[in-house]
């Protein structure tokens, strides 16, 4: 090759590596910092706690002292991140919702931090009626937290919801997402209601709980630990009772397995001439929605039935098939009008798109 050619090739590779660096770096500027901060600090929290699961053996509940910190951890990172995306693209009222991102961000670094500390105590941060100053003080801050969260949450929602900030496949995404975080954390207040238990501490001492995670039976239910029994591996589910926090985990999160789906149909469009047009993925994603909202239901129900998510009964079960073929169905006629269309050689530009990759992931590059 040519001295010249060469040189050529290695500017035009210095070039692009410049250029993919500088858009990184603009992404990570528009930021909401706040948020972003947090989720950096949420980051070093789960690192520091699935550390101090092998150093420290004190166990609350049957689990390690560290794992409802790392699980909050990672669950506000994700949440975190997800939020300080969202509030980087232009949208109306973004003076508004800096300031609501910015209160998400500071209270889930109390409730969290909140969390860890009680961690270190070896004790319980979640409705904990013990009377020492730390506990009591904690817990006033912790459930008004818990309001912050949720009004901060649903004021953002309220704002982007009627707005077009991306791609149509996207926008739902995010839509529908909101909601149904919304939704989760409401769902949340009602392990409030599951009853008193007296457990014990990591040091052996009895606490009294005024609620739990767990549903089981109001005829059968009484002040055991019904929180310590055997849970699922991990999550620590439990596989006595309904569990309130499958629901909860499931609304919070489903904003990030749409978008996730978002970039799947995106990276398929290419390969697959079907879901090339916007209008198909917009479909495809709605009826995703739609399926996750359904699961939602399910679950929660199963939950409030007393019944654990790994034990299924027949209601449920019959549930989870009617919504399945239902899902099933819906997108199969997604399938056949996109494939309809493709056969009739519909070209208007409300079909075919030049390029299927979302504007959301487009503003990150």
């Amino acid at each position: 090759m040519p001295t010249t050619h060469f040189a050529a090739s290695l500017d035009s590779r210095s070039s692009a590596r410049h250029r993919r660096s500088g858009a990184l770096a603009d992404a990570a500027a528009r930021l909401h910092r706040p948020l972003t901060w947090m989720t950096l600090t949420m980051t070093a929290l789960v690192v520091f706690s699935l550390v101090a699961m092998f150093v420290d053996d004190r166990m609350l509940l049957g689990e390690s002292v560290w794992l409802k910190p790392t699980k909050f951890g990672l669950s506000f990172a994700l949440y975190g991140l997800t939020l300080a995306w969202l509030l980087s693209l232009p949208h109306k009222g973004s003076r508004a919702t800096w300031w609501l991102g910015t209160v998400f961000a500071v209270t889930g670094f109390i409730d969290v931090g909140f969390i860890a500390l009680q961690a270190a105590r070896g004790t319980f941060s979640h409705f904990n009626t013990e009377t020492d100053a730390v506990n009591q003080i904690g817990q006033q801050v912790f459930q008004s937290g818990v309001l912050g969260l949720f009004a901060a949450n649903l004021i953002i929602a309220l704002i982007l919801c009627w707005q077009r900030l991306v791609d149509r496949p996207t926008a739902r995404a995010i839509h529908a997402g909101l909601f149904l975080a919304i939704v989760g954390m409401m769902l949340g207040y009602l392990m409030g209601f599951t009853g008193k238990q007296l457990v014990r501490d990591a040091d052996g001492n009895v606490v009294k709980l005024v609620a739990g995670h767990t549903v089981i039976d109001p005829a059968s239910r009484d002040l055991s630990p019904r929180d310590a029994a055997a849970g699922m591996p991990l999550t620590h589910w439990s596989t006595i009772g309904g569990d309130l926090r499958v629901p909860h985990f499931l609304g919070l999160h489903a904003i990030q397995v749409l978008l996730l789906a978002v970039v799947i149909l995106s990276w398929l469009a290419p390969r697959y001439p079907w879901l090339r047009a916007e209008r198909t993925r917009t479909a495809v994603i709605g009826v995703l929605a739609l399926g996750y909202t359904g699961l939602l239901a399910i679950v929660f129900t199963q939950a409030m039935r007393a019944q654990s998510l790994i034990h299924p009964d027949t209601t449920t079960l019959t549930a989870l098939a009617g919504l399945t073929t239902g899902v099933a169905v819906l997108l199969g006629a997604i399938y056949l009008r996109a494939r309809a269309n493709l056969d009739a050689g519909d070209r208007s530009p409300l079909q075919l798109v030049t390029d299927p990759t979302p504007t959301a992931a487009r503003t990150l590059v």
